[in-house]
């Protein structure tokens, strides 16, 4: 299990990613200032970090600086607040390998982590597909691109992200409130109505039969030929 750090000091933020990560299979520790992460950083015992720029001891841009120095290689996304275009600037600059703007969608980080993990066995080991399927159903997360069948099907963002949960998760039966944390983020309200339309538009897009439902849980992704309408 590929084990990711994380450097952040909002507890709220930090479990709800630490849980997410690990229901992906990326076991996450969490370090609450700079100074503590920056140690763990660099026991060499992690192949990821997500880190704040926005910390109580110590500016993140700091910690970054003092990754690099003593190892250039480990992948390090950034994950902040700040968004201006002078912070996004610096942080790439400082070493960054990619710079996301909080309010985050966890599928969409999720992504960037498992582009910048470092490939088993090292960096010549040949780089996973990106690609995910399911029977017809194709996404490329890295190219953004959904086809069905070769014929490339157009998204919104959102439509996107819910797609690749589901890919992600074939078979399973996701509830509301796992498709609103992974797809709208931590910050979302679990009385909302929004999985129910945006599932409905999937169901126009790509096809009615893949999407069940499942009775006072949520929805699961099958194929087409297993389909069979909820019980009432």
């Amino acid at each position: 299990m590929s084990q990711i750090l994380m450097i952040e000091d909002e507890p709220r933020i930090s479990s709800f990613v630490a849980k997410g990560l690990k229901a992906e299979g990326l076991a996450t520790t969490v370090a609450a200032t700079g100074r503590e992460g920056l140690v763990l950083a660099l026991t060499g015992g992690f192949e990821l970090v997500i880190l704040d720029l926005g910390l109580p001891d110590m500016d993140g841009f700091t910690v970054l600086q003092r990754i690099r120095a003593q190892d250039p290689d480990l992948p390090v996304i950034i994950l902040t607040a700040r968004a201006s275009g002078e912070d996004t600037v610096q942080g790439l600059t400082s070493g960054a390998d990619d710079y996301m703007p909080k309010p985050f969608r966890f599928a969409e980080l999720v992504a960037r982590v498992r582009l910048r993990l470092r490939p088993e066995g090292g960096s010549s080991a040949s780089p996973p597909d990106p690609v995910l399927r399911h029977a017809d159903l194709e996404l490329d997360p890295v190219r953004h691109v959904a086809a069905i069948g070769g014929v490339e099907v157009d998204l919104s963002a959102r439509e996107f992200s819910l797609t690749e949960t589901f890919l992600r998760h074939p078979g399973q039966a996701l509830s509301r409130e796992q498709l609103l944390s992974r797809v709208w983020g931590y910050d979302f309200d679990p009385g909302s109505n929004v999985v129910d339309v945006y599932v409905r538009y999937l169901r126009n897009k790509l096809g009615a039969t893949r999407f069940v439902t499942v009775r006072g849980v949520g929805y699961r992704l099958v194929e087409e030929k297993d389909y069979q309408p909820a019980a009432d």
